[in-house]
């Protein structure tokens, strides 16, 4: 049950208050009160059960479901995995090894890369006689016919068409027709069109414009004074109504609303705290007698009767049947020793049959120290001159 005070805020001076805040807050102090602590003692009772039932009931289920999940799924599968799984995977790479790795190694290394050495060996001294083909042959041939094809034809060709066809028009095009239309553009149209601008079309649009700016400011004195109107209409009609309703109706209202919800809140606040202290009071009561009801007598039985049984039993039945069961698990782990040690000979005899001695590994210095390290060293005999102490160890070592 939560019945601590909640920490003690810095003291801030309140403002006076006045008659009908103090009016108002016995009253709804009480009623809250009357209405809270009900509801208080049974949220503590709730609060009670829901732990009782965390600690006796759902933790308990909870941690025996998890170990009967462990025991119908993790363990098969560990041991699926340890003992199945993981020995067919290194008999499968092994049978991989001898079928596929084997042989492909082989073929690669006496009949792919030979015949791949001879075919680059052909192929740079086809690419050498290709090369010294295109160098010394193809390349002063082409020279020479792209020599002959561009100073005996092109060039010829393109002097021609230049001289005899190109210029001819060009002067044709500038002076028969450019020339002509340009004179006749400039003077037909563009000093008529000059001249009806300059007289005509320019006082006609200053006038335009002076009678357009004339009636926008007519239009903007006309909307001035239309707005200056709306404006004074709204406000008396609106705005004073609407300031007069909040400040002598809706303003004092609120006011009344929020110190009457200000001392709900802190009435609330009072009341859950008495609350708590009262259904703490009753939780004791009813603890207190639960204890001396059903506690007590059951904890005179516990230690005057069940616990010698208890002791008897343990003496004369579960310690010989302990006794027992270790030296059964005991027999059985040798038996299993020997027996997983049985079939480790006779696999190594049947791979040692079907694949022959396996060749001695090159072993380098540091890994061989490392092999020597972890083999246990036979315990000598203790003389004068050694020592059995940490620093004499590290020091040999």
């Amino acid at each position: 049950m939560d019945l601590q005070k909640p920490p003690a805020e810095p003291y801030e001076p309140r403002q006076p208050e006045g008659c009908l805040v103090v009016a108002i807050r016995l009253p709804v102090r009480i009623v809250v009160l009357v209405l809270v602590v009900p509801v208080r003692m049974v949220w503590d009772a709730l609060v009670v059960t829901g732990r009782f039932l965390r600690d006796a009931l759902l933790r308990p289920l909870g941690r025996a479901l998890l170990w009967l999940g462990r025991m119908l799924f993790l363990w098969p599968l560990v041991g699926l995995w340890r003992y199945v799984l993981v020995p067919a995977g290194h008999a499968l790479v092994r049978l991989g090894r001898v079928l596929l790795v084997v042989p492909a190694v082989a073929l690669y290394r006496h009949v792919l890369t030979p015949v791949g050495q001879a075919a680059v060996w052909l192929a740079r001294r086809v690419g050498a006689g290709c090369a010294w083909l295109y160098a010394r042959v193809l390349t002063p041939a082409g020279h020479a016919v792209l020599w002959l094809v561009r100073y005996g034809v092109v060039v010829p060709v393109l002097w021609l068409v230049r001289y005899g066809v190109v210029v001819p028009v060009r002067w044709l095009v500038r002076y028969g027709v450019v020339v002509p239309v340009r004179w006749l553009v400039r003077y037909l149209v563009v000093v008529p069109a000059r001249r009806v601008y300059e007289w005509i079309l320019a006082p006609v649009g200053r006038a335009a414009a002076w009678c357009a700016l004339g009636l926008w400011r007519l239009l903007g004195l006309l909307l001035t004074g239309l707005g200056v109107a709306v404006y004074w209409i709204a406000r008396v009609l609106l705005v004073l109504p609407a300031v007069a309703l909040w400040r002598w109706v809706l303003a004092p209202v609120g006011r009344f609303l929020a110190v009457l919800a200000r001392e709900v809140a802190d009435a609330l606040g009072h009341a859950w705290r008495i609350a708590g202290h009262l259904s703490r009071a009753v939780g004791r009561f009813l603890a207190t007698l639960f204890r001396w009801i059903f506690v007590e007598p059951v904890r005179w039985v516990y230690r005057t009767v069940l616990t010698p049984v208890g002791h008897v039993v343990r003496d004369l039945v579960l310690k010989p049947a302990a006794q027992a069961a270790r030296a059964v698990g005991r027999a059985t782990r040798q038996a299993l020793a020997s027996a997983r040690e049985t079939v480790r000979q006779t696999r190594a005899d049947v791979r040692r049959m079907l694949f022959g001695e396996p060749r001695e590994a090159v072993v380098r210095p540091r890994e061989r120290e490392a092999v020597l390290r972890r083999e246990p060293r036979p315990l000598g005999t203790r003389t004068l001159d050694s020592s059995t102490t940490a620093l004499t160890k590290l020091t040999k070592d």
